[in-house]
């Protein structure tokens, strides 16, 4: 029997041994956090009168640590860090302004993400990898862009739009389309209600009340955080740590995620031929890293564990592995000094359903001529 049938057989066995979530030990990993993060500010903002050597130091710590809450926010947008929904509510949210991101909406396009791993063309990744029939249709110039976006140089600038500008310009950009929207409903039809007119309008920035409520809330709190560390510490040296670290830990996040799912022939179905337990263990890397960044990253290495169920708390990942390990044999190793090669893997080959580089590509094209 195969790895995959026994893993679908065990599957429930597994889930039910290793998803229950323990409330002290998820308050101790957001708590020390969350402390960790206030020191390292403060010695950030002090030791500018000091060196600008300790100042770097602290960065990079503010850095590791802001990705740190980004991976717990993420576990409560699975209702797996806490045992209950109130206290992955609400933790979620502030740990999404401690990030940058709208906590609550970043998780219902996540969990689609996890309910079609590997079925590309429902989901494609964050840089959307292209199919080898849509990149041999760009020009050069495209094909250039789309590999430069791809590669780490660029990294922190994606990081930097992705959990920075992204989440405001969205919501700034939906919230003048809906009272433009409003405005003209109103001169219209006077006689229907401003929320009926809101109830009318479409965007692909959100996609209900609730989504753009959360939203506004993240965006109202994080902006009043801004405007009081402005005031406490003053906005040049504010926004210099606040920018800087945010764009490093968005691109470390953005690099961590990319390579979980583009790597070597990692598996990239078709919508009719897609297996979720296939996508689990094919379609996700287990990234073998130091313990002092699994300890950062909040062991979201382990990610064909939390691909097989993300109820599986973080702190559970590496017991649930190390007891089914033989099930695991399957999963793509990738070493901390083959993420370089591993972000090479940038389209899909849609025929043999699977990502390939773009040097694969050009031989596959050299031999079909």
């Amino acid at each position: 029997m195969s790895s995959i049938s026994r893993l679908k057989e065990l599957k429930h066995d597994i889930i039910s041994r290793h998803s229950q979530a323990d409330d002290f030990r998820a308050w101790i990993q957001v708590l020390t956090t969350l402390a960790a993060l206030a020191l390292c500010w403060w010695a950030a903002v002090l030791s500018v009168h000091v060196s600008y050597w300790l100042t770097a130091a602290a960065m990079l710590l503010i850095s590791l640590f802001t990705l740190r809450a980004f991976v717990l926010m993420h576990e409560c947008g699975h209702h797996s860090l806490f045992r209950t929904q109130s206290l992955n509510r609400a933790f979620g949210f502030f740990l999404g302004v401690v990030s940058g991101m709208p906590q609550y909406v970043w998780s219902q396009h996540h969990n689609f993400h996890h309910a079609n791993n590997g079925n590309w063309e429902k989901y494609r990744g964050l840089y959307t990898t292209m199919s080898v029939e849509e990149y041999a249709a760009m020009s050069d110039a495209q094909q250039r862009i789309y590999r430069a976006k791809c590669s780490i140089a660029t990294a922190p600038f994606a990081g930097l739009i992705y959990v920075i500008f992204n989440p405001r310009f969205t919501w700034l950009k939906g919230s003048i389309e809906l009272v433009g929207h409003i405005v003209r409903g109103k001169v219209a039809q006077p006689n229907l209600s401003i929320k009926a007119h809101a109830a009318s309008f479409e965007t692909r920035y959100w996609k209900s009340r609730r989504e753009y409520w959360h939203m506004f809330w993240n965006n109202v709190v994080l902006l009043s955080v801004w405007a009081a560390m402005c005031w406490a510490v003053g906005p040049i040296l504010f926004f210099t740590i606040y920018l800087i670290s945010a764009s490093l830990a968005g691109a470390a996040g953005i690099i961590l995620f990319t390579v979980q799912h583009n790597f070597e022939h990692s598996y990239a179905s078709d919508g009719q031929h897609w297996d979720y337990e296939i996508g689990a263990i094919e379609g996700s890397s287990f990234l073998i890293l130091p313990g002092w960044l699994n300890w950062f990253t909040a062991n979201i290495a382990y990610h064909h564990v939390h691909h097989l169920s993300a109820k599986i708390p973080n702190y559970r990942l590496i017991a649930c592995h190390n007891e089914y390990r033989d099930l695991f044999s399957d999963v793509t190793r990738v070493k901390l000094v083959q993420i370089h090669k591993a972000l090479k893997y940038i389209l899909w080959d849609t025929r043999a359903q699977r990502i390939i580089s773009v040097a694969e590509y050009r031989l596959q094209t050299q031999t079909a001529h």
